[in-house]
């Protein structure tokens, strides 16, 4: 099970998913989390809604060429990871405004997370975002021993502040709600 990460109510997997390849339930692989945070000038409004338009994580996230929006909760990403273009799908598992934007991967790479925004003043918000993937290859693990995931985590987080904080607004927003699973059993 992840530390600070309830993956069975955020991303849809459960204990034995944490441990076991979805693809191969025979294959046991270990899970890495990443957690961080950072402190941006804006609303939680404003740096939430921003985080609503995927297609947009290019202009900051390092590695990312495209994040295409299928509809409301899926998403088709491709970036290029250890020097190698890696495409998947993901699915929001859960979206409340301001508040929360839950993920899972559903093809590629097992990876899911939240991020979640925290109002500390009416112009600031803490951004923490919580990671949970398994490395691939001798080249991700390598990566992962060193803690790349982490850093580029960190200067992603960077880049949105700095991004946010210069426009001062959101390009776009999408205000919908997207429950997690607990509440619609089922689904």
């Amino acid at each position: 099970m992840c530390r600070g990460i309830d993956l069975a109510r955020y991303t849809g997997w459960t204990a034995r998913d944490a441990h076991n390849s979805p693809s191969n339930p025979e294959e046991v692989y270990s899970v890495t989390t990443i957690e961080r945070s950072i402190e941006v000038q804006v609303p939680a409004a404003t740096a939430y809604n921003q985080w609503t338009q995927f297609e947009e994580f290019p202009r900051f996230m390092s590695g990312v060429e495209s994040v295409r929006q299928i509809d409301d909760k899926h998403l088709h990403w491709r970036a290029q990871i250890g020097g190698v273009t890696e495409e998947w799908d993901a699915e929001i598992t859960e979206q409340v405004p301001d508040k929360r934007i839950a993920w899972t991967a559903r093809s590629g790479a097992p990876n899911a997370g939240v991020v979640t925004f925290h109002r500390l003043a009416d112009d600031k918000t803490k951004i923490m975002v919580q990671l949970a993937y398994n490395p691939q290859g001798v080249m991700e693990n390598v990566g992962d021993f060193l803690g790349v995931v982490g850093r580029k985590v960190e200067q992603d987080l960077k880049s949105f502040k700095e991004f946010i904080e210069q426009r001062g607004a959101e390009t776009g927003a999408w205000r919908g709600g997207i429950p997690s699973p607990d509440e619609n059993p089922g689904h």
